[in-house]
Protein backbone atom coordinates (compact mmCIF):
# COMPACT_ATOMS: atom_id res chain seq x y z
CA UNK A 1 0.00 0.00 0.00
CA UNK A 2 1.47 3.13 -1.08
CA UNK A 3 1.58 6.29 1.92
CA UNK A 4 -1.12 7.63 0.04
CA UNK A 5 -3.55 5.12 0.46
CA UNK A 6 -3.60 3.81 -2.94
CA UNK A 7 -1.61 0.42 -3.72
CA UNK A 8 0.97 1.07 -6.69
CA UNK A 9 -0.55 0.89 -9.64
CA UNK A 10 -0.13 3.05 -12.99
CA UNK A 11 -3.18 4.90 -12.79
CA UNK A 12 -1.79 6.87 -16.00
CA UNK A 13 -1.34 3.78 -17.85
CA UNK A 14 -4.52 2.68 -16.52
CA UNK A 15 -6.41 6.05 -17.59
CA UNK A 16 -5.09 5.86 -21.01
CA UNK A 17 -6.13 2.45 -21.55
CA UNK A 18 -9.67 3.24 -20.26
CA UNK A 19 -9.95 6.20 -22.41
CA UNK A 20 -9.28 4.08 -25.72
CA UNK A 21 -11.58 1.85 -24.08
CA UNK A 22 -14.76 4.30 -23.38
CA UNK A 23 -14.13 5.90 -26.65
CA UNK A 24 -14.43 2.39 -28.89
CA UNK A 25 -17.11 1.32 -26.63
CA UNK A 26 -19.12 5.13 -27.85
CA UNK A 27 -18.26 3.68 -31.10
CA UNK A 28 -20.22 0.87 -30.69
CA UNK A 29 -23.25 2.88 -28.85
CA UNK A 30 -23.10 5.56 -32.38
CA UNK A 31 -23.47 2.53 -34.65
CA UNK A 32 -26.78 1.82 -33.12
CA UNK A 33 -27.68 5.17 -32.22
CA UNK A 34 -27.80 5.74 -36.45
CA UNK A 35 -30.08 2.26 -36.67
CA UNK A 36 -33.88 2.09 -36.06
CA UNK A 37 -33.10 0.19 -32.95
CA UNK A 38 -35.55 -1.48 -30.34
CA UNK A 39 -36.32 -0.97 -26.86
CA UNK A 40 -36.78 -3.51 -24.22
CA UNK A 41 -37.53 -3.34 -20.96
CA UNK A 42 -35.97 -4.89 -17.42
CA UNK A 43 -37.36 -6.41 -14.66
CA UNK A 44 -37.25 -2.25 -12.31
CA UNK A 45 -39.21 -1.31 -15.80
CA UNK A 46 -36.00 0.38 -16.87
CA UNK A 47 -35.05 0.58 -20.89
CA UNK A 48 -32.25 -1.34 -22.26
CA UNK A 49 -31.36 -1.42 -25.91
CA UNK A 50 -28.92 -3.30 -28.40
CA UNK A 51 -26.51 -0.37 -27.65
CA UNK A 52 -25.89 -1.07 -23.66
CA UNK A 53 -25.14 -4.35 -24.51
CA UNK A 54 -22.50 -4.03 -27.21
CA UNK A 55 -20.91 -1.20 -25.26
CA UNK A 56 -20.58 -3.52 -21.93
CA UNK A 57 -19.06 -6.49 -24.36
CA UNK A 58 -16.61 -3.40 -25.67
CA UNK A 59 -15.56 -2.53 -22.09
CA UNK A 60 -15.23 -6.10 -20.72
CA UNK A 61 -13.21 -7.08 -23.35
CA UNK A 62 -11.27 -4.51 -23.10
CA UNK A 63 -10.62 -4.15 -19.33
CA UNK A 64 -9.65 -7.99 -19.60
CA UNK A 65 -6.58 -7.21 -21.72
CA UNK A 66 -6.04 -4.30 -19.17
CA UNK A 67 -6.08 -5.93 -16.25
CA UNK A 68 -6.11 -9.18 -16.78
CA UNK A 69 -7.65 -10.83 -13.45
CA UNK A 70 -9.45 -7.66 -12.14
CA UNK A 71 -13.01 -8.47 -11.97
CA UNK A 72 -15.37 -5.94 -13.35
CA UNK A 73 -19.20 -5.31 -11.60
CA UNK A 74 -21.09 -3.92 -15.03
CA UNK A 75 -24.75 -2.59 -15.00
CA UNK A 76 -25.93 -5.66 -17.69
CA UNK A 77 -24.60 -8.82 -16.12
CA UNK A 78 -25.38 -10.46 -12.72
CA UNK A 79 -22.96 -9.40 -10.15
CA UNK A 80 -21.23 -11.73 -8.41
CA UNK A 81 -22.53 -12.57 -4.57
CA UNK A 82 -21.25 -10.85 -2.10
CA UNK A 83 -19.62 -13.50 -0.45
CA UNK A 84 -17.24 -13.08 -3.39
CA UNK A 85 -16.80 -10.11 -4.52
CA UNK A 86 -16.25 -9.18 -0.26
CA UNK A 87 -13.06 -10.01 -0.94
CA UNK A 88 -12.16 -7.85 -3.65
CA UNK A 89 -10.12 -5.31 -2.77
CA UNK A 90 -9.66 -4.10 -6.44
CA UNK A 91 -12.41 -4.30 -9.12
CA UNK A 92 -14.01 -1.93 -11.93
CA UNK A 93 -17.33 -0.41 -12.14
CA UNK A 94 -18.89 0.22 -15.47
CA UNK A 95 -22.10 1.19 -16.93
CA UNK A 96 -21.72 0.90 -20.35
CA UNK A 97 -24.87 3.44 -21.58
CA UNK A 98 -25.83 5.70 -18.45
CA UNK A 99 -28.67 7.74 -19.55
CA UNK A 100 -30.42 5.14 -21.29
CA UNK A 101 -33.30 6.89 -21.47
CA UNK A 102 -31.76 10.19 -23.38
CA UNK A 103 -30.46 7.37 -25.67
CA UNK A 104 -34.04 6.35 -26.60
CA UNK A 105 -35.19 9.87 -26.49
CA UNK A 106 -31.79 10.47 -28.97
CA UNK A 107 -31.21 14.05 -27.33
CA UNK A 108 -27.45 12.79 -27.04
CA UNK A 109 -27.04 12.96 -23.42
CA UNK A 110 -25.71 9.67 -22.13
CA UNK A 111 -22.25 8.36 -21.23
CA UNK A 112 -20.18 5.38 -21.37
CA UNK A 113 -18.65 5.36 -17.43
CA UNK A 114 -15.88 3.58 -16.19
CA UNK A 115 -14.30 3.52 -12.25
CA UNK A 116 -11.42 1.78 -11.38
CA UNK A 117 -12.30 1.32 -7.18
CA UNK A 118 -9.76 0.52 -4.89
CA UNK A 119 -10.69 -0.33 -1.26
CA UNK A 120 -14.46 0.91 -1.37
CA UNK A 121 -12.71 4.72 -3.32
CA UNK A 122 -12.54 5.40 -7.01
CA UNK A 123 -9.47 6.59 -7.69
CA UNK A 124 -9.85 6.38 -11.32
CA UNK A 125 -12.84 7.64 -13.70
CA UNK A 126 -13.16 8.03 -17.54
CA UNK A 127 -16.99 9.44 -18.64
CA UNK A 128 -17.06 9.66 -22.51
CA UNK A 129 -20.24 11.45 -23.93
CA UNK A 130 -19.73 9.63 -27.37
CA UNK A 131 -22.32 12.65 -29.23
CA UNK A 132 -20.59 15.26 -28.13
CA UNK A 133 -17.41 13.93 -28.28
CA UNK A 134 -16.07 15.02 -25.01
CA UNK A 135 -14.40 12.91 -22.20
CA UNK A 136 -13.99 13.53 -18.72
CA UNK A 137 -11.09 11.62 -16.61
CA UNK A 138 -9.61 12.25 -13.24
CA UNK A 139 -7.13 9.68 -11.34
CA UNK A 140 -6.22 9.64 -7.48
CA UNK A 141 -3.59 10.85 -6.17
CA UNK A 142 -0.66 8.02 -6.18
CA UNK A 143 3.22 7.21 -6.08
CA UNK A 144 3.74 10.89 -5.32
CA UNK A 145 1.80 12.21 -7.80
CA UNK A 146 -0.78 14.68 -7.06
CA UNK A 147 -4.66 13.73 -7.83
CA UNK A 148 -5.61 15.32 -11.62
CA UNK A 149 -8.36 15.97 -13.96
CA UNK A 150 -9.04 16.86 -17.78
CA UNK A 151 -11.66 17.36 -19.98
CA UNK A 152 -10.68 15.65 -23.90
CA UNK A 153 -12.36 16.54 -26.94
CA UNK A 154 -13.11 14.94 -29.73
CA UNK A 155 -9.57 15.08 -31.52
CA UNK A 156 -8.14 13.78 -27.69
CA UNK A 157 -6.59 16.89 -26.91
CA UNK A 158 -6.83 17.52 -23.13
CA UNK A 159 -7.93 20.23 -20.98
CA UNK A 160 -7.19 20.39 -17.34
CA UNK A 161 -10.11 20.84 -15.04
CA UNK A 162 -10.71 22.33 -11.43
CA UNK A 163 -14.37 23.02 -9.41
CA UNK A 164 -15.24 26.54 -8.55
CA UNK A 165 -16.97 26.68 -5.48
CA UNK A 166 -20.02 29.15 -5.30
CA UNK A 167 -19.18 32.58 -4.56
CA UNK A 168 -21.67 35.52 -3.46
CA UNK A 169 -20.79 36.72 -6.78
CA UNK A 170 -23.13 35.99 -9.39
CA UNK A 171 -25.91 33.06 -9.76
CA UNK A 172 -24.91 29.99 -8.20
CA UNK A 173 -25.61 26.86 -10.83
CA UNK A 174 -26.88 23.84 -9.96
CA UNK A 175 -27.49 21.09 -12.20
CA UNK A 176 -30.79 18.95 -12.41
CA UNK A 177 -32.52 15.49 -13.87
CA UNK A 178 -33.85 15.73 -16.75
CA UNK A 179 -35.70 12.35 -15.84
CA UNK A 180 -35.56 11.82 -12.36
CA UNK A 181 -36.61 15.71 -10.90
CA UNK A 182 -38.15 15.44 -7.12
CA UNK A 183 -39.76 17.24 -4.11
CA UNK A 184 -36.24 16.83 -2.02
CA UNK A 185 -34.26 17.96 -4.90
CA UNK A 186 -36.77 21.18 -5.22
CA UNK A 187 -36.42 21.75 -1.56
CA UNK A 188 -32.16 21.27 -1.67
CA UNK A 189 -32.57 24.18 -4.52
CA UNK A 190 -34.50 26.68 -2.43
CA UNK A 191 -32.11 26.16 0.28
CA UNK A 192 -29.48 27.20 -1.92
CA UNK A 193 -31.89 29.93 -3.15
CA UNK A 194 -31.63 30.91 0.69
CA UNK A 195 -28.20 30.81 1.42
CA UNK A 196 -26.80 31.98 -1.84
CA UNK A 197 -29.48 34.39 -3.52
CA UNK A 198 -29.55 33.84 -7.50
CA UNK A 199 -30.01 30.20 -8.41
CA UNK A 200 -29.97 28.59 -11.86
CA UNK A 201 -30.47 25.23 -13.00
CA UNK A 202 -29.88 23.19 -15.96
CA UNK A 203 -31.21 19.93 -16.39
CA UNK A 204 -29.21 17.30 -17.97
CA UNK A 205 -28.65 13.44 -18.41
CA UNK A 206 -26.14 10.90 -17.02
CA UNK A 207 -22.97 11.70 -15.09
CA UNK A 208 -22.40 14.69 -17.21
CA UNK A 209 -23.65 16.48 -14.31
CA UNK A 210 -21.18 15.60 -12.26
CA UNK A 211 -18.27 16.40 -14.42
CA UNK A 212 -20.00 19.91 -15.64
CA UNK A 213 -19.40 20.30 -11.51
CA UNK A 214 -15.87 19.35 -12.02
CA UNK A 215 -15.05 21.28 -14.49
CA UNK A 216 -16.95 24.65 -13.24
CA UNK A 217 -19.53 25.05 -15.38
CA UNK A 218 -21.68 24.20 -12.69
CA UNK A 219 -21.54 24.64 -8.53
CA UNK A 220 -23.69 21.84 -7.50
CA UNK A 221 -25.70 18.85 -8.63
CA UNK A 222 -27.88 17.13 -6.30
CA UNK A 223 -29.52 13.18 -7.36
CA UNK A 224 -32.16 12.50 -4.01
CA UNK A 225 -32.75 8.96 -5.10
CA UNK A 226 -31.70 5.84 -5.68
CA UNK A 227 -28.96 5.02 -7.81
CA UNK A 228 -26.19 2.74 -8.45
CA UNK A 229 -22.61 2.16 -8.15
CA UNK A 230 -22.18 2.45 -11.67
CA UNK A 231 -24.13 5.16 -12.18
CA UNK A 232 -21.93 7.31 -9.84
CA UNK A 233 -18.03 6.09 -9.37
CA UNK A 234 -16.76 7.73 -12.81
CA UNK A 235 -17.55 10.90 -12.51
CA UNK A 236 -17.12 10.70 -8.25
CA UNK A 237 -13.42 9.76 -9.24
CA UNK A 238 -13.44 12.65 -11.64
CA UNK A 239 -15.37 15.45 -9.72
CA UNK A 240 -12.54 14.19 -6.77
CA UNK A 241 -9.62 14.63 -8.89
CA UNK A 242 -10.88 17.63 -9.86
CA UNK A 243 -11.30 19.45 -6.24
CA UNK A 244 -15.12 18.79 -5.39
CA UNK A 245 -16.90 16.35 -3.52
CA UNK A 246 -19.92 14.06 -3.98
CA UNK A 247 -21.05 12.79 -0.26
CA UNK A 248 -23.81 11.49 1.07
CA UNK A 249 -26.84 14.00 1.01
CA UNK A 250 -27.44 12.87 4.53
CA UNK A 251 -24.22 12.87 7.19
CA UNK A 252 -22.02 14.38 4.56
CA UNK A 253 -19.75 11.14 4.48
CA UNK A 254 -18.26 10.60 0.78
CA UNK A 255 -20.23 7.77 -1.53
CA UNK A 256 -17.66 4.83 -0.82
CA UNK A 257 -18.34 1.56 -2.71
CA UNK A 258 -18.22 -1.92 -0.14
CA UNK A 259 -20.91 -3.73 1.50
CA UNK A 260 -23.62 -6.31 0.23
CA UNK A 261 -25.92 -3.72 -1.33
CA UNK A 262 -24.90 -2.38 -5.03
CA UNK A 263 -27.05 1.32 -4.42
CA UNK A 264 -26.16 4.99 -3.32
CA UNK A 265 -28.02 7.25 -0.62
CA UNK A 266 -28.70 10.50 -2.00
CA UNK A 267 -25.87 12.04 -2.97
CA UNK A 268 -24.54 16.14 -3.86
CA UNK A 269 -21.98 16.56 -5.88
CA UNK A 270 -20.62 19.83 -4.97
CA UNK A 271 -17.58 22.22 -6.19
CA UNK A 272 -15.81 22.45 -2.86
CA UNK A 273 -15.31 20.08 0.34
CA UNK A 274 -18.85 19.65 1.28
CA UNK A 275 -22.45 20.35 -0.31
CA UNK A 276 -22.50 24.01 1.55
CA UNK A 277 -26.26 23.92 2.64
Amino acid sequence: MAPDGTTNLDLEALRAGAYAIAKAAGEAILAIYATDFAVSTKADASPVTAADVASQTVVEDGLARLTPGVPVIAEESPAPAFEERRTWRRFWLVDPLDGTKEFVKRNGEFSVNIALIEDGVPVLGVVHAPVAGLTYTGVAAHAGKPASAWRLDAEGNAHPIHVRPPTAEGPVRVMVSRSHANAATAAFIERLREQYGEVETTARGSAIKTCLVADGTAHFYARLGPTMWWDTAAAQAVLEAAGGAMTEASGGRALRYVGEALSNPGFVAAGGTSCGV
